[in-house]
């Protein structure tokens, strides 16, 4: 309870809720906008947050994060695009309402809904966390290795490309991530003679080069605008309660989906969306309607998306593995910060940990409130200018990276990193395996080191304990099946034939 107070009266603090103010509205701004999303703010601020406490700055990051999440649905409802995976399936029947001129009664059912998700979602990961944590602080390296590369495995296993592409991205996160000193020895790998080396890659010039400079590279490269000119006029939120009303199961339905597939790695409201609005298609009375215009289509994957944040948190808080690319961000921002993430956490930073459960609640409500306000002006957030955002944030990438280290090498390292980032957007290598191998990267290696070390059978120790075991037979079944499950039942289909 100590801990709880704690967290409440620093996040009642004015430069705290003015950044978690800040952090909301530029969130959404950003998660609306195709193109950017709330991931890229994210690591836009980061060097930003160092000068600051780190339970003030967690808590501004929470609100971004939230924010970003939710506001992806505008792009979606009013221009057909989203702008953020989170609401890709939004647009199948969102879309619908604003060509038949009511976007207000999709956008409200929308807002409340990314509500209805996170709320409860994160009073979930606050009851989960610490059970959880409990557990794997009786886990050894042999454990931790299994678990970092099932996870690694899954993510890898599950990308929506080739997964042979997902390998690509991951084996690349791992030759990055071993430049530097070694782990437990510390022998200089990849240096180069350079001292500037001696540290690897930071993440902060990582973040900035593969996701927000590369970003902003394809854009403008791509030359793409939205067309803006259709974008209808949006009046005043109305409280969807009858819409609300007759899909208490749907809603219930879809956060479970999220809340699952959140805690999954790398899985997200990129997929839980989906799966949600699939599973209320099928269960639906009227599933002819979906695609045409049914506010069972909006409100599911919208509850599902943020469901998926608590669900995202679970791992993250109590293992110190990310559930998506933004809590990879996350983690990211709490390692610059000094603060050691895993089982341990919630013991060593419990102020830490109780901020994001607040921050995240406190961010909802806050981007319920700014929402509810401000519907009128959605169409005037979809039509900001690309042309001034990309140079203000091409400077911000720049100048994020020489305020991280305080040398100009950081701003060549950040340029490297944008030209990895553009190749892999070439090549259609995805991102989400690559950032959570690149953060992963060190807890797989240090935990096999010691692992070894440790044991006098060699590999066979870790088929003898029983966690890793179970762990690394899954981690290999995803891949096995990724790979071959396709063929296996199109054999299977032609023997029955």
């Amino acid at each position: 309870m100590n801990y709880v107070l704690g967290a409440l009266a620093s996040l009642a603090s004015p430069l705290c809720m003015a950044l978690m103010f800040a952090g909301v509205i530029s969130g959404i701004i950003f998660g609306a906008i195709p193109g950017l999303g709330g991931g890229i703010l994210t690591v836009l601020v980061l060097p930003l947050t160092y000068k600051l406490d780190p339970v003030i700055s967690i808590a501004f990051l929470c609100a971004i994060y939230i924010g970003g999440t939710s506001g992806s649905y505008i792009g979606s409802v009013l221009m057909g695009i989203p702008g953020d995976v989170a609401s890709v399936s939004t647009v199948y029947d969102g879309y619908e309402f604003t060509k038949k001129g009511d976007p207000v009664r999709a956008l409200s059912a929308c807002t409340v809904a990314n509500f209805i998700g996170t709320v409860p979602s994160m009073l979930v990961c606050m009851v989960a966390c610490p059970v959880i944590s409990a557990i794997a602080i009786k886990m050894g390296p042999w454990e931790f290795f299994a678990l970092s590369f099932c996870a690694i495995s899954l993510i890898v296993a599950l990308s929506r490309e080739n997964i042979f592409k997902g390998l690509m991205a991951a084996g690349i996160a791992l030759l990055i991530k071993c430049m530097g000193l070694a782990p437990v020895c510390g022998t200089p790998r990849f240096t180069f003679g350079s001292y500037y080396l001696s540290g690897g890659i930071p993440l902060t010039s990582m973040f900035l080069g593969v996701f927000a400079g590369s970003t902003i590279l394809l854009e403008y490269g791509k030359n793409a605008k939205a067309d803006t000119s259709k974008i209808v006029k949006v009046s005043r939120f109305r409280w969807p309660g009858k819409d609300l009303a007759g899909n208490v199961f749907n809603i219930i339905r879809s956060w479970a989906i999220g809340l699952l597939i959140g805690i999954l790695p790398g899985m997200g409201s990129g997929l839980s969306n989906v799966v949600a609005y699939a599973a209320a298609k099928s269960s639906s009375k009227h599933p002819e309607e979906f695609g045409k215009g049914c506010i069972d289509g909006v409100i599911a994957p919208e509850v599902a998306n943020n469901a998926s944040v608590g669900g995202a948190l679970i791992p993250f808080i109590s293992l110190g593995i990310p559930g998506d690319g933004s809590t990879a961000l996350l983690l990211g921002a709490l390692t610059v910060q000094g603060v050691i993430t895993g089982p341990l956490m919630i013991r060593n930073y419990p102020s830490v940990v109780y901020m994001i459960y607040l921050a995240c609640m406190v961010g909802a409500l806050m981007v319920l409130i700014f929402e509810v306000i401000g519907m009128p002006i959605f169409p005037s957030i979809l039509k900001i200018p690309y042309h001034y955002l990309y140079p203000i944030i091409t400077v911000l990438v720049f100048l994020g990276a020489y305020v991280s280290s305080g040398n100009l090498f950081a701003i060549i390292l950040t340029l490297a990193m944008m030209g990895i980032g553009v190749f892999m957007a070439w090549a259609g290598l995805p991102t989400t395996p690559f950032i959570l191998t690149y953060v992963l990267g060190e807890l797989l290696e240090t935990n096999f080191r010691r692992a070894m070390s440790y044991s006098r059978n060699g590999f066979a120790s870790f088929f003898t304990r029983p966690a890793s075991c179970v762990l690394l037979v899954v981690a290999f079944a995803f891949i096995f099946y990724n790979l071959f499950g396709g063929k296996i039942k199109a054999a299977l289909g032609k023997k029955k034939g």
